[in-house]
């Protein structure tokens, strides 16, 4: 029987999301480095050689543990509360690695894309995924220049700190440019902030516009709704952390009513550091559109602006990538 996916939240992840593959990337670059014709089967042979040995959790891990947790409140295993594809630019040769860990975990994973050396992006509708989590820049950038689906870089994972609860989802969203649409934040930057309060105040009572985060705000909304829970006690808990303070502030709760969401946490920080409270809140993930140099232990999303918006900058090309990516850049060059 097909699984009905239409009220699922799909989450594809990137191997090097899920699973720590930062020494496995570094082994890979050093052979390109001294020999680029054979790099790749040097990578193979390395792969295969470990594939039965055990890999570190990835930043991604902790939030795909919880999140599958909540399939134990589904209706029927054809229609899931939450599904998550492990998608992946590494061959299914290089892949068993991956697929050994998943199956020693225990981790009900069914699905994945291993694409050989090709981007992922192309099958994320394939996929129907809602939010892709990966740890590459640039097809995170892709994702968001085609407004395919939500998606978020990662940074490396934290192995200090406090960890998220096991028995609930925690996600905190930053406010503009995020969740809002960028309209506002651009004013903030040009016009400064006294301008910024000024327009947001007499505009409180007039929704803004989405922001690319907005439909997975309602997606995780709904997965609320389809627990059997009240939103109060829900295991999925909802913040928003944002800069913003009064007299800003009314225009994002009337905004949200407007959406019809209920969010459980909000902060208005007017200016204190976020670090702090998205470490107090013990978030699985925060999906922001800065570092702002945030708590070494903190679990955090970088989203990226569309290539074509006024706030867009590049991003540094510093994170792990599925080692095959390297290959491609340099025969496409």
């Amino acid at each position: 029987m097909a699984l009905d996916l239409s009220d699922t939240l799909v989450v594809g992840i990137s191997a090097t999301a899920l699973f720590d593959l930062a020494e496995a990337d570094a082994v890979y670059k050093a052979r390109y480095a001294k020999n680029p014709q054979n790099a790749l089967e040097d990578y193979r042979a390395y792969m295969l050689e470990r594939e039965s040995e055990p890999l570190r959790d990835g930043t991604g891990m902790a939030l795909v543990r919880a999140l599958l947790g909540l399939n134990r409140y589904a209706p029927s295993e054809t229609k899931p509360l939450v599904e998550v594809v492990v998608m992946s630019r590494n061959s299914p040769e290089t892949g068993v690695r991956v697929f050994n860990n998943i199956r020693s975990r225990g981790l009900p994973i069914a699905r994945h894309a291993f694409t050989g050396g090709q981007s992922v992006v192309d099958y994320l509708d394939a996929f129907s995924v809602d939010l892709f989590l990966t740890t590459n820049v640039e097809d995170g950038q892709r994702v968001i220049d085609a407004q395919a689906c939500a998606a978020a870089i990662l940074k490396p994972p934290p192995h200090a700190g406090e960890a998220p609860p096991e028995d609930q989802v925690r996600i905190a969203f930053d406010g503009d440019a995020v969740l809002f649409d960028e309209s506002s934040e651009l004013v903030y930057k040009t016009e400064g902030l006294d301008r910024f309060n000024t327009i947001e105040d007499e505009k409180q009572n007039e929704p803004m516009k989405d922001g690319p985060y907005a439909i997975l705000l309602r997606k995780l909304a709904r997965l609320q709704e389809r627990l059997p829970f009240g939103a109060d006690v829900s295991p999925v808990r909802i913040a928003i952390v944002t800069a913003r303070s009064a007299p800003a502030e009314m225009r994002v709760i009337n905004t949200l009513r407007h959406w019809g969401v209920y969010v459980n946490e909000i902060f208005f920080l007017g200016g204190v550091p976020k670090a702090k409270v998205v470490k107090a809140f013990r978030a699985h993930l925060f999906f922001d559109d800065q570092d702002l140099h945030l708590d070494p232990a903190a679990r955090h999303g970088r989203v990226p602006y569309r290539s074509d918006s006024p706030l867009f900058t590049p991003l540094p090309l510093d994170l792990p990538a599925d080692p095959p990516l390297l290959v491609e850049k340099v025969e496409a060059g």
